[in-house]
C-alpha cells in the first residue's frame, strides 16, 4: 500500500500538473480523478458553485464503469441542490468545513444533514464512507465541493476515510481551487469572444460552442485510446482541443452582418464572403505562440473541409485567400482526406450534428433519427469515415454532453 509520504509526493507532483491544464471542463473532471486516486477512492462527485446552488459537474464510479462496455462512459444525472445544512454537499459549501463519515447509514441523529438513501437503490449502489471537502479561493470565497465516496482497503472493500487521509485532500483542495481559478478566467476570456461573434451572428452561442467541444473531445478521446495515444499527450491534446473547437468559428465576426443575418438564401457572391470566416479566423491565431494556436488555426480553417474534396476554403493562402492549386473553373482545389488536418475533421462532424440538432431562426431541429442517419449517410463524402463509427460508439456520451449545455431559452 502507498506510504503516506508517497502520496504527499504524488500530492505535490499534481499541483504543476493541474495548473498547467487550461480548460475547466478538462481540468474539473481530472480534479476528480486525482481527488480520488490520492485516495483511493471507488466513486465521487464535483460540484461547483452557481448562484444559492450546487450543481453537479462531474461523476465517477469505478465498480459502475466496469459494467459498462469497453470504450462507454458512465453517464449521470445532472442536478442541483440547495447551499443549506440539509444535505452533506450543502453543509459542507455553506460552513466551509471539511466533513468525513465513516458510514452514511449511521450518521448521528443530532447531525444537521442526512443522506438520502434512495439514490443507492436507483443506482444499485452501496454508498459507505464518504469525504466532503471545500473548495475556496485564498480569499475564501466557495468555488464548489469535491465528495469522494468510499475508500478502498487493501482487499479492495469499502472502508472509512482515515484522520491521516484529511491533511493531505486539505493541500489537494487548495491547489485544486487556485488551479480551477485561473481555469474560470480563461473560460471566462474565451465566451466572451464567442458572445463578440454571437452578437454578429445569433447562432453562435455559448451552448453551442461548448456542445460542439464537447463532442469533439469525447470523439477525440476515444481515438486517442483506440491508438494507445499516451495518457499524458491524450490529456493535453484534449485539454487544448476543447478550448480550439469553442472558437472554431470566431472568424465571423469580419463577416457583413447584411450577410450573417440574412434571412434568405445567399447569392452567390454572398455565400463566396461567408466562406472567408475561415481565414479570418485562421489568421487570429498565424502568429503561433503555442500548441493551441496551431490547433485553433487548423479548425478555424478546416472545419469546412470535405473528405470528398468539396468543403472549403481548400488550398489557399492563409493571409490572402489566393489559390496554392486550382481545380475546377480556376477555384481553389480542395482538401481531402487525410490532406485535412484531423482536429479540422473531427470539429466537421461536430458542428454540423448540433446544427442539424438544434433549431434555428431558420430551421426547426431536426429529429435525431434524421441527424444520425445524415450522420452515417455522409460518411466518406462529408466526414472521415473512422471519425464517423467512433461518433456512433460515442452516442451516449454525446447526448449527455446535449443535455449539459442546453440551449436557454
Amino acid at each position: 500500500m502507498t506510504s503516506k509520504f508517497e502520496q504527499l509526493q504524488e500530492v505535490i507532483g499534481l499541483d504543476s500538473e493541474l495548473n498547467n491544464i487550461q480548460d475547466l471542463d478538462i481540468l474539473l473532471e481530472r480534479i476528480l480523478l486525482e481527488a480520488r486516486k490520492v485516495l483511493n477512492a471507488d466513486a465521487g462527485s464535483i460540484y461547483i458553485k452557481k448562484k444559492n446552488e450546487l450543481v453537479i459537474e462531474y461523476s465517477q464510479n469505478n465498480t459502475k464503469q466496469r459494467e459498462l462496455p469497453s470504450g462507454q462512459k458512465l453517464i449521470y444525472n445532472r442536478f442541483s441542490i440547495p447551499i443549506d445544512k440539509k444535505t452533506i454537499s450543502g453543509y459542507v459549501a455553506s460552513t466551509g468545513e471539511l466533513v468525513n463519515i465513516p458510514d452514511v447509514y449511521k450518521i448521528p441523529e443530532k447531525a444537521p444533514y442526512s443522506y438520502n438513501t434512495k439514490y443507492d437503490k436507483l443506482a444499485k449502489y452501496k454508498t459507505h464512507s464518504i469525504l466532503t471537502v471545500p473548495l475556496t479561493t485564498n480569499t475564501g470565497e466557495l468555488i464548489g465541493v469535491i465528495q469522494v465516496i468510499n475508500a478502498l482497503n487493501d482487499k479492495g472493500k469499502p472502508a472509512p476515510f482515515r484522520g491521516d487521509d484529511l491533511p493531505l485532500i486539505r493541500h489537494f483542495a487548495t491547489n485544486a481551487s487556485i488551479a480551477l481559478q485561473r481555469a474560470k478566467m480563461t473560460r471566462a476570456i474565451i465566451l466572451r469572444m464567442i458572445r463578440m461573434a454571437e452578437l454578429r451572428d445569433p447562432k453562435e452561442t455559448g451552448p453551442h460552442v461548448n456542445r460542439v467541444a464537447g463532442y469533439s473531445v469525447e470523439i477525440y478521446e476515444h481515438w486517442a485510446k483506440k491508438r494507445g495515444v499516451d495518457e499524458q499527450e491524450m490529456h493535453r491534446t484534449m485539454d487544448t482541443l476543447r478550448m480550439a473547437a469553442m472558437l472554431h468559428d470566431v472568424g465571423k465576426v469580419a463577416i457583413s452582418d447584411l450577410i450573417l443575418k440574412k434571412p434568405a438564401r445567399f447569392t452567390d457572391e454572398e455565400y463566396e464572403i461567408m466562406k472567408s470566416h475561415t481565414l479570418h479566423g485562421a489568421r487570429l491565431f498565424n502568429d503561433k505562440q503555442s500548441i493551441f494556436d496551431e490547433l485553433a488555426m487548423d479548425v478555424a480553417l478546416s472545419h469546412h473541409e470535405n473528405w470528398d474534396g468539396t468543403g472549403y476554403p481548400g488550398k489557399v493562402d492563409i493571409n490572402t485567400g489566393e489559390p496554392l492549386e486550382t481545380g475546377k473553373k480556376g477555384n481553389p482545389e480542395g482538401k481531402k482526406g487525410e490532406e485535412i488536418p484531423f482536429f479540422g475533421r473531427i470539429v466537421a462532424l461536430a458542428d454540423v450534428y448540433d446544427a442539424l440538432s438544434s433549431k434555428r431562426v431558420y430551421k426547426d431541429a431536426w429529429k435525431e433519427e434524421d441527424v444520425l442517419k445524415e450522420i452515417r449517410k455522409m460518411s466518406g463524402i462529408k466526414f472521415d469515415p473512422e471519425l464517423v463509427d467512433i461518433f456512433f460508439k460515442v452516442l451516449p456520451n454525446i447526448k449527455a454532453i446535449t443535455q449539459k449545455y442546453g440551449d436557454v431559452e
